[in-house]
C-alpha cells in the first residue's frame, strides 16, 4: 500500500477590525480546506459571512481550553493528508493565540506549514505608533498579578529595543502604572485602541500622561507600545567608573547584584572584579 502523503497545515490571518481587511487568499484557503480548526467557531461563521464563502470542510474549535486535547486530533488529520486550516478571532495564530502546539507537532512529523499573511496587532501599533520601528520585540500579555508584573518590567528595564504589549482594558491603567514606575514616567508610549476599527483611537504620550488618560477607563482591544531605554554607553574599566556606573543603576532601581552584573557586561569585565571595586 503506497504512503499516503502528508498534508499541509495553513495559518491564516484574519482580520483585527474591519472584515474589508481579510488577506485574499483567506477565502480561498477556507473554501477548499479539509478542516478549518476556529478559536471561536461563531466569529469564523460571521467572518464566512462576511466573505460571502460556504465551508465544505469540517469545522472543529480549537481554543486555550482544549488546544492540548485537540492537536493530537488535528496532527492525525494532517499525517492522513488532509489541510487543515487554522484561524483566531484575529491576526495570526499562535501570537498570542492558539496554534504554536499545533505548529511544533506537525514540524517534528515533517509537515509542511504555511501561513496566509495579513493584519497583525503588533505591526500595525508599532507602525502608527510614531515610536522608533528599526529595532523591536513583542512582549506579548504582562502577568496578572502585581509582583510577577513588577519582576517582569523590571528585567526589561534596559531593553533597548521598542516593545510591544498586549493589554486588556481593564487592566490597561495598572499596566501603564507599573510601566512609569519601572521606567520612569517621562519614557514615551502609545496606547492603541480598537485598531482598524470604527472607533480607533492612539494615544500618545509619556507613561505619565498615559496613566493620567486611563484612570477615566479604557474600553476595546488594546496595544501597548513603548519606547526602549537610551542606548548604554560603554563603561570605563577603572575602578572610579565602574563604581559610579554602578550606583546609576541602583539609582533607577537595579538591585546592587543586578547592577554589577550589568555594568560588568558593558565594560568587559568579570562580575566578580566589578564586585571587588564596588565592595572593597
Amino acid at each position: 500500500m503506497p504512503d499516503v502523503p502528508l498534508g499541509v497545515l495553513v495559518l491564516a490571518a484574519t482580520p483585527i477590525g474591519q472584515a474589508g481587511d481579510a488577506p485574499p487568499r483567506l477565502a480561498a484557503e477556507l473554501s477548499g480546506a479539509d478542516v478549518v480548526a476556529a478559536e471561536d467557531t461563531r466569529r469564523l461563521k460571521r467572518l464566512t459571512n462576511d466573505l460571502d464563502i460556504t465551508l465544505t470542510g469540517r469545522v472543529v474549535s480549537y481554543f486555550e481550553g482544549n488546544e492540548s486535547a485537540r492537536t493530537p486530533v488535528l496532527l492525525a488529520a494532517l499525517l492522513t493528508g488532509e489541510r487543515v486550516v487554522l484561524v483566531t478571532d484575529a491576526g495570526m495564530p499562535s501570537v498570542s493565540d492558539p496554534g504554536y502546539r499545533l505548529v511544533v507537532a506537525a514540524v517534528e512529523h515533517g509537515i509542511v506549514v504555511t501561513a496566509v499573511p495579513g493584519p497583525s496587532a503588533v505591526l500595525t501599533a508599532l507602525a502608527v505608533s510614531g515610536l522608533p520601528v528599526d529595532r523591536f520585540c513583542f512582549e506579548g500579555f504582562l502577568p496578572r498579578k502585581a509582583g510577577e508584573r513588577a519582576r517582569r518590567l523590571s528585567a526589561l528595564a534596559r531593553e533597548d529595543r521598542t516593545m510591544v504589549f498586549f493589554e486588556a482594558p481593564h487592566r490597561t491603567e495598572a499596566a501603564l502604572a507599573a510601566m512609569a514606575q519601572a521606567w520612569g514616567s517621562d519614557r514615551s508610549a502609545a496606547v492603541c485602541r480598537e485598531l482598524t476599527k470604527t472607533h480607533e483611537e492612539v494615544r500618545r504620550g509619556p507613561l505619565g500622561d498615559l496613566v493620567a488618560w486611563a484612570a477615566d477607563g479604557v474600553r476595546g482591544e488594546v496595544t501597548i507600545v513603548v519606547t526602549g531605554a537610551p542606548v548604554q554607553a560603554e563603561v570605563g574599566t577603572d575602578p572610579e567608573s565602574l563604581k559610579a556606573a554602578v550606583a546609576e543603576e541602583e539609582a533607577v532601581g537595579a538591585t546592587r547584584k543586578e547592577a554589577i552584573a550589568d555594568v560588568a557586561r558593558r565594560a568587559g569585565l568579570p562580575k566578580r572584579e566589578v564586585y571587588d571595586v564596588v565592595h572593597r
